[in-house]
């Protein structure tokens, strides 16, 4: 756990690629990826679930138990613990760390904060050597101040967060403010919004893909299927199939 918090470097990112099934987080780590996340979005869709929903944290467990037969460190993605008790979300945490996953993102939604700074207690009090995320939904669930980001992120670093997490935040100055606060910053990528460099110049220590890998596998899967039937060429080149049965 202690490598992969000294991957979060202020200024030299750790750039989070997000797996939602095993093929996908062997592939990432044939390429060198040191770190791997999870997507809740994928892990749902792949069960057919909402996304983040309750039903889905027996899949999100046993996805992150297949992750860490891979020679990678594995931060899996909570949602917003898939309860609403403190305790459950502890126990979620401690069962995630004697799998062997190194970290949890935790989201607030936009909940009160009391209760999120509840559930960030509970868990480094169960589990303190896992690495939490704290994610506030300020920029992704809402158009909120970036002085509500700050207030939020004091609040969950106060209870013990090792990392926060505001998707959708962009703006430099206010990327600044909160890399000023001394927490690790995590940001997400959003194409033509920003880009790694720049974030990497704004003191951002980890960028995390979130969802996109899933969906652009999506638009990938969706497209050869349309190249086929309209005669045109293949729009990637894939691994090949014992490429693929190699990794497992």
């Amino acid at each position: 756990m202690d490598e992969f918090r000294a991957l979060h470097i202020p200024g030299s990112p750790l750039l989070l690629p997000n797996a939602w099934e095993f093929g996908v987080g062997a592939f990432l780590a044939a390429q060198g990826f040191r770190a791997l996340g999870t997507t809740s979005l994928g892990v749902s869709a792949a069960t057919g679930e909402p996304d983040g929903a309750p039903s889905t944290r027996d899949a999100t467990v046993a996805l992150a138990k297949r992750l860490a037969r891979l020679d990678v460190l594995v931060s899996v993605d909570i949602a917003d613990g898939f309860s609403a008790d403190p305790a459950a979300v502890a126990d979620l945490a401690a069962e995630l760390a004697e799998a062997g996953a190194v970290g949890v993102n935790l989201e607030d939604a936009l909940g009160p904060f009391e209760h999120q700074v509840s559930l960030i207690k509970a868990v480094k009090a169960r589990v303190p050597d896992l690495f939490l995320n704290a994610r506030t939904d300020t920029h992704w669930a809402g158009d909120h101040s970036v002085e509500e980001a700050e207030k939020r992120a004091k609040a969950y670093a106060d209870a013990g967060a090792d990392g926060i997490f505001v998707p959708g935040l962009a703006a430099p100055a206010d990327v600044e403010k909160i890399v000023g606060l001394g927490l690790p910053l995590n940001l997400l990528f959003v194409p033509g919004k920003v880009t790694f460099t720049g974030l990497a110049e704004l003191g951002v220590a980890r960028v995390s893909l979130g969802s996109l890998p899933y969906r652009m596998a999506l638009q990938a899967a969706a497209d050869t299927a349309t190249a086929i039937r309209d005669g045109r060429d293949l729009p990637l080149n894939p691994p090949s199939y014992a490429d693929v049965v190699a990794l497992l």
